[in-house]
């Protein structure tokens, strides 16, 4: 697997949110990423979802850790890379958003789109994203870690089936105090 400690990531786009993808490789480039770019040519880039897929099997293929996405929402493209397995797809429209995505949500695909976010935007949005961890940040938060990390443990292996037959419960839930809201803390 290509990780990102390695500084190795995954990138696609559709032709709306090709501009985005190529000033956010640059800037990766830039600062010593290997970005592996499975759109390169905007004339024979993909719809959006075909993108989206693209990324997500690579992800879903234990290929690379976290991958890119880029079109003219971030929508669409995301709701499609979220089909593939392991996928934990976010969309994000700030460079507080993009954080939070890999800090509480643990996620391994960022979406962003064209229409809204600018060059510079984009590139601090995949800084963040990129460049942190789930807990990051939130080490004085007692059990920030643990009750984020039980939400993507029961994410990753929600069975729909066996939910839906409990009532719409979660079967065997996990349980995890989180702790009071440190007052510096801002979203």
């Amino acid at each position: 697997m290509r990780l990102v400690k390695d500084k190795q990531v995954v990138v696609a786009a559709d032709f709306a949110g090709f501009p985005l993808k190529e000033y956010v490789k640059r800037h990766l480039e830039k600062k010593g990423w290997e970005v592996t770019d499975l759109t390169p040519d905007k004339e024979s880039s993909p719809m959006y979802h075909r993108a989206g897929f693209m990324v997500g099997a690579q992800i879903a293929e234990r290929e690379f850790e976290k991958g890119l996405l880029f079109c003219g929402s971030g929508m669409g493209i995301h709701v499609a890379a979220s089909k593939c397995p392991h996928v934990h797809s976010a969309v994000a429209e700030s460079v507080e958003a993009a954080r939070r995505a890999a800090t509480a949500n643990n996620c391994n695909v960022l979406a962003m789109g064209a229409f809204w976010a600018g060059p510079r935007l984009g590139a601090g949005m995949a800084d963040a994203f990129l460049e942190n961890s789930l807990g990051d940040g939130y080490e004085d938060w007692d059990g920030f870690y643990e009750y984020h990390k039980l939400g993507y443990d029961e994410t990753e292996q929600f069975d729909y089936e066996a939910y839906k037959a409990n009532g719409f419960e979660v079967v065997n839930p996990g349980t995890v105090e989180l702790g009071p809201e440190p007052a510096r803390v801002s979203f």
